[in-house]
């Protein structure tokens, strides 16, 4: 669509054509020539608008599958997003990695050919100090890994590939298979140098470094599913049915959630004169009975009664009533 002009505008070029400024045919001829546009028959753009834009909605939900996971693996506050998607031939790919880098190979069965994941150095040495007990901090120059830290490399590269899986489950069951972790450029031949591939880029934020993802997508691997790829872009704004395996899934990933339980022995009011004067063995009473069953509280709620007492060598109490407060509208 054109530029709209203002009527400022539109007097000043009416009054540049009465007064002969402008000619006519010379704004007819610039108008043909910008219907021209640039094609290069060396990277030819084999992904259609409506795939890009599918590919940026799966790995949307992909980046918040990757924060979620970062965040409780690492105990530490982390934001993904998709920074861009472009069509670059391998070598162009290839070429723009620096050395040494981490590049995760990985399948994506039923689909043949193989698939790239490449982590900047800087977020890699980022998620290895945070493992390792560090504050996560970023390494002062590129160096390459030690066998500790590539065993840990490759079990996390492992499960952020896994990730994709649940990305990519509302338009096509593919099952990512992690095969192996290369860290010179060179050595990663999956496709011919002039090949066309999808690059997806992801800026990770963990604390206050940041760092990249790049996901390298071979044209011919994803070439047998674009047709579904246009198809969930039309439909990806419909209304999502949850099936009875994903709400089983959520509730297992809630049940083993952690939640604090606290029980309360009992409370008391003393003046802060007879604060200041306690001495050990001094006994303070409180207004609980022995004889009542002690609160348990679930968070802000009161889930549960219990009677107080020992388990070996640990203080302990036994549950004897399930206190129901509004049922699940309070947790």
């Amino acid at each position: 669509m054109g530029d709209v002009l203002s009527q400022a505008e539109i007097d000043a070029l009416l009054s540049a054509l009465s007064d002969g400024q402008v000619d006519v045919e010379e704004m007819r001829t610039t108008k043909s020539q910008k219907r021209i546009r640039v094609y290069d028959f060396k990277r030819p753009n084999k992904f259609s608008k409506d795939q890009i834009h599918s590919l940026q909605n799966i790995y949307e939900n992909f980046c918040r599958g990757l924060t979620t996971y970062f965040s409780g693996n690492l105990h530490a506050v982390s934001e993904s997003t998709v920074l861009s998607i472009e069509q670059i031939t391998y070598d162009e790919f290839i070429r723009s990695l620096p050395n040494p880098t981490v590049l995760g190979l990985y399948s994506v069965k039923p689909l043949e050919g193989t698939m790239l994941i490449e982590v900047s150095p800087s977020l890699i040495f980022t998620v290895v100090d945070r493992l390792l007990g560090g504050q996560g901090k970023s390494a002062e120059k590129n160096r390459d890994l030690t066998e500790i830290e590539k065993t840990i490399v490759e079990n996390r590269l492992a499960q952020i590939i896994f990730i994709a899986e649940e990305a990519w489950a509302e338009i096509y069951e593919l099952k990512p298979q992690f095969v192996s972790m290369e860290t010179n450029p060179q050595f990663t031949q999956i496709v011919a140098p002039n090949e066309m591939i999808v690059l997806i880029t992801i800026e990770v934020k963990i604390g206050e470094e940041v760092g990249m993802i790049n996901l390298c997508m071979p044209y011919l691997v994803l070439e047998p599913i674009l047709d579904k790829l246009s198809t969930f872009f039309l439909f990806s704004t419909q209304a999502k049915v949850t099936s009875p395996e994903q709400i089983q899934v959520i509730r297992r990933k809630i049940e083993w959630a952690k939640v604090d339980m606290v029980t309360f022995l009992g409370h008391s009011e003393i003046l802060v004169r007879d604060l200041l004067d306690l001495s050990k063995g001094d006994v303070i009473p409180l207004n609980q009975s022995v004889h009542d069953p002690l609160p348990i509280y679930v968070g802000e709620f009161m889930k549960f009664k219990a009677i107080p007492g020992l388990h070996g060598e640990h203080l302990a109490v036994q549950i004897t009533e399930i206190v129901k407060e509004g049922g699940e509208e309070d947790g």
